[in-house]
Protein backbone atom coordinates (compact mmCIF):
# COMPACT_ATOMS: atom_id res chain seq x y z
CA UNK A 1 0.00 0.00 0.00
CA UNK A 2 1.45 3.33 -1.10
CA UNK A 3 1.66 6.10 1.48
CA UNK A 4 0.82 9.34 -0.31
CA UNK A 5 2.29 12.34 1.46
CA UNK A 6 1.85 15.96 0.55
CA UNK A 7 5.14 17.60 -0.30
CA UNK A 8 5.42 20.94 1.54
CA UNK A 9 5.34 23.82 -0.90
CA UNK A 10 7.97 26.58 -0.78
CA UNK A 11 5.30 29.25 -0.30
CA UNK A 12 3.60 27.23 2.42
CA UNK A 13 6.88 26.88 4.29
CA UNK A 14 7.53 30.63 4.07
CA UNK A 15 4.02 31.47 5.27
CA UNK A 16 4.35 29.10 8.20
CA UNK A 17 7.66 30.72 9.15
CA UNK A 18 6.15 34.21 9.08
CA UNK A 19 3.10 33.08 11.05
CA UNK A 20 5.39 31.60 13.70
CA UNK A 21 7.49 34.78 13.74
CA UNK A 22 4.38 36.86 14.41
CA UNK A 23 3.11 34.40 17.02
CA UNK A 24 -0.21 33.81 15.24
CA UNK A 25 -2.19 30.59 15.10
CA UNK A 26 -3.82 29.33 11.92
CA UNK A 27 -7.22 30.08 13.47
CA UNK A 28 -6.30 33.68 14.32
CA UNK A 29 -4.93 34.24 10.84
CA UNK A 30 -8.00 32.70 9.23
CA UNK A 31 -10.36 34.87 11.28
CA UNK A 32 -8.47 38.01 10.31
CA UNK A 33 -8.69 37.06 6.64
CA UNK A 34 -12.28 35.83 6.69
CA UNK A 35 -11.38 32.36 5.44
CA UNK A 36 -11.51 28.95 7.07
CA UNK A 37 -8.69 27.58 9.20
CA UNK A 38 -8.71 24.57 6.91
CA UNK A 39 -7.93 26.80 3.94
CA UNK A 40 -4.92 28.31 5.73
CA UNK A 41 -3.78 24.83 6.72
CA UNK A 42 -4.07 23.57 3.13
CA UNK A 43 -2.03 26.51 1.83
CA UNK A 44 0.74 25.95 4.38
CA UNK A 45 0.84 22.20 3.77
CA UNK A 46 0.91 22.55 0.00
CA UNK A 47 -2.46 20.92 -0.56
CA UNK A 48 -3.83 24.19 -1.92
CA UNK A 49 -2.22 26.86 -4.08
CA UNK A 50 -3.09 30.37 -2.90
CA UNK A 51 -4.32 32.95 -5.36
CA UNK A 52 -2.23 36.08 -5.79
CA UNK A 53 -4.87 38.10 -3.93
CA UNK A 54 -4.96 35.67 -0.99
CA UNK A 55 -1.17 35.57 -0.83
CA UNK A 56 -0.95 39.37 -0.66
CA UNK A 57 -3.70 39.43 1.98
CA UNK A 58 -1.77 36.90 4.05
CA UNK A 59 1.43 38.94 3.69
CA UNK A 60 -0.36 42.13 4.70
CA UNK A 61 -1.96 40.52 7.75
CA UNK A 62 1.40 39.11 8.84
CA UNK A 63 3.13 42.47 8.18
CA UNK A 64 5.64 40.85 5.85
CA UNK A 65 8.25 43.34 4.49
CA UNK A 66 8.05 44.17 0.79
CA UNK A 67 11.27 42.33 -0.03
CA UNK A 68 9.87 39.15 1.53
CA UNK A 69 6.49 39.64 -0.15
CA UNK A 70 8.31 39.38 -3.45
CA UNK A 71 9.87 36.13 -2.21
CA UNK A 72 6.41 34.80 -1.32
CA UNK A 73 5.08 35.70 -4.76
CA UNK A 74 8.01 34.01 -6.49
CA UNK A 75 7.64 30.90 -4.34
CA UNK A 76 4.00 30.64 -5.43
CA UNK A 77 4.85 31.12 -9.10
CA UNK A 78 3.84 34.76 -9.42
CA UNK A 79 5.90 37.71 -10.62
CA UNK A 80 7.33 40.01 -7.95
CA UNK A 81 5.19 43.08 -7.26
CA UNK A 82 7.56 45.51 -5.56
CA UNK A 83 10.44 47.12 -7.43
CA UNK A 84 13.92 47.45 -5.95
CA UNK A 85 15.59 50.41 -7.69
CA UNK A 86 18.92 51.75 -6.53
CA UNK A 87 18.54 54.21 -3.66
CA UNK A 88 19.62 57.09 -5.93
CA UNK A 89 17.81 55.92 -9.09
CA UNK A 90 15.60 58.30 -11.06
CA UNK A 91 12.41 56.62 -9.85
CA UNK A 92 13.51 57.25 -6.26
CA UNK A 93 14.03 60.96 -6.90
CA UNK A 94 11.02 62.09 -4.85
CA UNK A 95 12.38 60.24 -1.82
CA UNK A 96 15.96 61.29 -2.56
CA UNK A 97 14.99 64.97 -2.60
CA UNK A 98 13.19 64.60 0.73
CA UNK A 99 16.31 62.97 2.19
CA UNK A 100 18.50 65.79 0.91
CA UNK A 101 16.21 68.35 2.48
CA UNK A 102 16.16 66.55 5.84
CA UNK A 103 19.94 66.28 5.91
CA UNK A 104 20.42 69.93 5.01
CA UNK A 105 17.87 71.17 7.53
CA UNK A 106 19.58 69.22 10.31
CA UNK A 107 22.82 71.21 10.05
CA UNK A 108 24.92 71.92 12.10
CA UNK A 109 24.30 68.53 13.71
CA UNK A 110 25.21 65.16 12.11
CA UNK A 111 22.61 63.25 10.08
CA UNK A 112 22.98 60.08 8.01
CA UNK A 113 20.92 57.95 5.62
CA UNK A 114 21.45 54.20 5.96
CA UNK A 115 20.20 51.02 4.32
CA UNK A 116 18.86 47.98 6.15
CA UNK A 117 22.39 46.77 6.94
CA UNK A 118 23.48 50.09 8.52
CA UNK A 119 25.61 51.05 5.50
CA UNK A 120 25.88 54.83 5.19
CA UNK A 121 24.49 56.06 1.87
CA UNK A 122 24.28 59.81 2.40
CA UNK A 123 25.22 62.37 5.05
CA UNK A 124 25.04 66.08 5.59
CA UNK A 125 28.23 68.14 5.85
CA UNK A 126 28.25 67.94 9.65
CA UNK A 127 28.48 64.13 9.84
CA UNK A 128 31.95 63.54 8.32
CA UNK A 129 33.17 66.70 10.03
CA UNK A 130 31.97 65.39 13.39
CA UNK A 131 33.16 61.78 13.08
CA UNK A 132 36.33 62.86 11.31
CA UNK A 133 37.58 64.62 14.42
CA UNK A 134 37.91 61.20 16.08
CA UNK A 135 39.08 58.93 13.25
CA UNK A 136 40.41 59.06 9.70
CA UNK A 137 37.30 58.06 7.74
CA UNK A 138 39.45 57.40 4.70
CA UNK A 139 40.78 54.23 6.37
CA UNK A 140 37.35 52.63 6.24
CA UNK A 141 36.05 51.32 2.90
CA UNK A 142 32.78 52.48 1.39
CA UNK A 143 30.00 52.05 2.03
CA UNK A 144 31.01 52.75 5.61
CA UNK A 145 29.04 50.70 8.06
CA UNK A 146 28.00 52.57 11.20
CA UNK A 147 27.96 49.46 13.38
CA UNK A 148 31.48 48.48 12.37
CA UNK A 149 32.66 52.03 13.05
CA UNK A 150 31.16 51.84 16.54
CA UNK A 151 32.41 48.36 17.50
CA UNK A 152 35.84 48.33 15.86
CA UNK A 153 38.59 49.10 18.41
CA UNK A 154 40.30 51.05 15.61
CA UNK A 155 37.13 53.05 14.99
CA UNK A 156 34.95 55.25 17.19
CA UNK A 157 34.90 52.86 20.14
CA UNK A 158 37.92 54.34 22.02
CA UNK A 159 36.24 57.75 21.98
CA UNK A 160 32.94 56.62 23.54
CA UNK A 161 33.03 57.01 27.32
CA UNK A 162 29.99 54.79 27.94
CA UNK A 163 30.80 52.33 25.17
CA UNK A 164 29.45 49.17 26.88
CA UNK A 165 26.09 50.81 27.51
CA UNK A 166 25.97 52.11 23.95
CA UNK A 167 27.02 48.73 22.49
CA UNK A 168 24.26 46.93 24.39
CA UNK A 169 21.70 49.48 23.20
CA UNK A 170 22.90 49.05 19.62
CA UNK A 171 22.24 45.31 19.77
CA UNK A 172 18.70 46.12 20.87
CA UNK A 173 18.33 48.61 18.05
CA UNK A 174 19.55 46.08 15.50
CA UNK A 175 16.58 43.84 16.27
CA UNK A 176 14.06 46.62 16.94
CA UNK A 177 14.82 48.53 13.73
CA UNK A 178 15.17 45.53 11.40
CA UNK A 179 12.66 45.76 8.56
CA UNK A 180 9.73 43.62 9.60
CA UNK A 181 11.46 42.94 12.92
CA UNK A 182 13.43 40.05 11.41
CA UNK A 183 17.18 39.90 10.69
CA UNK A 184 18.12 38.63 7.25
CA UNK A 185 21.17 36.45 6.61
CA UNK A 186 23.51 39.38 5.95
CA UNK A 187 22.42 41.12 9.14
CA UNK A 188 22.89 37.97 11.20
CA UNK A 189 26.39 37.64 9.74
CA UNK A 190 27.11 41.25 10.67
CA UNK A 191 25.95 40.61 14.25
CA UNK A 192 28.32 37.63 14.44
CA UNK A 193 31.11 39.89 13.15
CA UNK A 194 30.38 42.46 15.85
CA UNK A 195 30.38 39.78 18.54
CA UNK A 196 33.80 38.64 17.34
CA UNK A 197 35.42 41.99 18.15
CA UNK A 198 37.48 41.89 21.37
CA UNK A 199 35.68 42.95 24.50
CA UNK A 200 32.18 42.38 23.09
CA UNK A 201 29.89 40.21 25.21
CA UNK A 202 27.09 38.13 23.72
CA UNK A 203 25.16 38.84 26.93
CA UNK A 204 24.68 42.41 25.73
CA UNK A 205 22.15 41.14 23.19
CA UNK A 206 19.74 40.51 26.06
CA UNK A 207 20.52 43.61 28.12
CA UNK A 208 17.76 46.19 28.36
CA UNK A 209 18.76 49.77 29.07
CA UNK A 210 17.55 51.07 32.42
CA UNK A 211 17.77 54.49 33.97
CA UNK A 212 16.01 57.77 34.53
CA UNK A 213 16.93 59.27 31.18
CA UNK A 214 14.30 59.08 28.40
CA UNK A 215 17.02 58.06 25.93
CA UNK A 216 20.36 56.26 25.85
CA UNK A 217 22.98 58.89 25.15
CA UNK A 218 26.35 58.33 23.55
CA UNK A 219 29.13 60.27 25.25
CA UNK A 220 32.08 61.13 23.02
CA UNK A 221 35.38 62.13 24.65
CA UNK A 222 38.51 63.59 23.09
CA UNK A 223 41.29 65.59 24.71
CA UNK A 224 39.29 65.75 27.92
CA UNK A 225 36.23 67.27 26.24
CA UNK A 226 32.94 65.42 26.54
CA UNK A 227 29.76 65.76 24.50
CA UNK A 228 26.60 63.67 24.86
CA UNK A 229 24.28 62.88 21.94
CA UNK A 230 21.13 60.90 21.18
CA UNK A 231 19.49 59.90 17.90
CA UNK A 232 16.09 60.06 16.29
CA UNK A 233 15.32 57.69 13.41
CA UNK A 234 12.91 58.36 10.53
CA UNK A 235 11.60 56.02 7.84
CA UNK A 236 9.36 56.37 4.79
CA UNK A 237 5.77 56.23 6.00
CA UNK A 238 4.10 54.66 2.95
CA UNK A 239 6.79 52.83 0.96
CA UNK A 240 5.84 51.15 -2.29
CA UNK A 241 9.28 49.91 -3.28
CA UNK A 242 11.70 47.67 -1.43
CA UNK A 243 14.35 50.38 -1.56
CA UNK A 244 12.11 53.04 -0.02
CA UNK A 245 11.03 50.75 2.82
CA UNK A 246 14.62 49.90 3.76
CA UNK A 247 15.96 53.47 3.97
CA UNK A 248 16.16 55.31 7.26
CA UNK A 249 17.50 58.62 8.43
CA UNK A 250 19.37 58.94 11.71
CA UNK A 251 19.63 62.47 13.10
CA UNK A 252 21.90 63.18 16.05
CA UNK A 253 20.89 65.75 18.67
CA UNK A 254 22.99 67.15 21.51
CA UNK A 255 21.95 65.92 24.96
CA UNK A 256 24.05 68.68 26.51
CA UNK A 257 23.07 72.33 26.73
CA UNK A 258 26.43 73.26 25.21
CA UNK A 259 27.66 70.38 22.98
CA UNK A 260 31.44 70.45 22.74
CA UNK A 261 32.87 69.50 19.38
CA UNK A 262 29.67 69.42 17.36
CA UNK A 263 30.62 68.99 13.74
CA UNK A 264 34.32 69.00 14.52
CA UNK A 265 34.79 72.71 15.29
CA UNK A 266 31.24 73.81 16.00
CA UNK A 267 31.25 73.46 19.79
CA UNK A 268 29.03 76.06 21.33
CA UNK A 269 28.60 77.66 17.90
CA UNK A 270 26.18 74.82 17.12
CA UNK A 271 23.75 76.02 19.77
CA UNK A 272 24.12 79.62 18.68
CA UNK A 273 23.57 78.69 15.05
CA UNK A 274 20.45 76.73 15.94
CA UNK A 275 19.18 79.64 18.00
CA UNK A 276 19.69 82.04 15.08
CA UNK A 277 17.97 79.59 12.73
CA UNK A 278 14.80 79.69 14.81
CA UNK A 279 14.38 83.38 14.07
CA UNK A 280 15.90 83.60 10.57
CA UNK A 281 14.94 80.29 8.95
CA UNK A 282 14.63 80.49 5.17
CA UNK A 283 13.28 77.81 2.81
CA UNK A 284 15.97 75.50 1.50
CA UNK A 285 16.05 75.14 -2.24
CA UNK A 286 15.12 71.57 -3.27
CA UNK A 287 18.01 71.65 -5.72
CA UNK A 288 20.54 72.25 -2.95
CA UNK A 289 22.21 68.90 -2.24
CA UNK A 290 24.16 68.17 0.93
CA UNK A 291 27.49 66.45 0.64
CA UNK A 292 27.91 62.75 0.35
CA UNK A 293 29.78 60.89 3.07
CA UNK A 294 33.05 62.00 1.51
CA UNK A 295 31.94 65.61 1.17
CA UNK A 296 31.39 65.62 -2.61
CA UNK A 297 28.22 66.98 -4.15
CA UNK A 298 25.22 64.71 -4.11
CA UNK A 299 23.86 62.56 -5.65
CA UNK A 300 27.23 60.90 -6.18
CA UNK A 301 26.97 57.54 -4.34
CA UNK A 302 29.50 57.02 -1.51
Amino acid sequence: MTDHKTVPSPVGTLLRQWRATRGRSQLELAMDLGVSQRHVSFVESGRSTPSRALLLALANTLDVPLRDRNALLLAAGYAPMYAEPAWDAAEMRVVHRALERMLTQHEPYPALVMDRHWNVLMTNDAAPRFFGQFIDLGRFPRPRNLLRLMFDPQGLRPFVANWEEVAASLFQRIHREAVGGVLDGAMRALVDELLAFPGVSSAWRAVEAAGNSPVVTIVFVKDGRRSAWFSMVSTVGTPQTVSAQELRVECMFPADDEPAGAGGQAGTRACRATSRARSTTKPVSPERAPSSEAGTAMPTPP
